[in-house]
């Protein structure tokens, strides 16, 4: 991992590449449920986050941030925003 200072060198472009120090603790502090958390698929934003509400004869009901669900994805959590080993990750998608 880049130090912020290291980071430096890629001016405007260095949030998009790597969270910051404090953020990167920020999101390990997050409480994150692995079972709840998902992406949905979404006709304009690709995948949107969503919580699963509820689970009944292999229904599953989602709060979402718009859209209509037809596929629902696993998520990993916030700590891997921006990993750089994806080897990492549990969910590939």
């Amino acid at each position: 991992m880049s130090t912020d200072a290291e980071m430096a060198i890629f001016g405007e472009a260095a949030p998009y590449l790597r969270k910051s120090e404090k953020e990167r603790i920020e999101t390990q502090n997050k409480p994150f449920d692995a079972k709840s958390s998902v992406f949905v698929v979404h006709a304009k934003e690709s995948y949107v986050k969503s919580t699963i509400q509820s689970r009944e004869s292999g229904k599953i009901t989602v709060k979402t941030e718009g859209g209509e669900v037809d596929q629902i994805f696993s998520m990993n959590p916030p700590k891997y925003d921006k990993i750089e080993d994806m080897a990492m990750m549990t969910h590939l998608h």
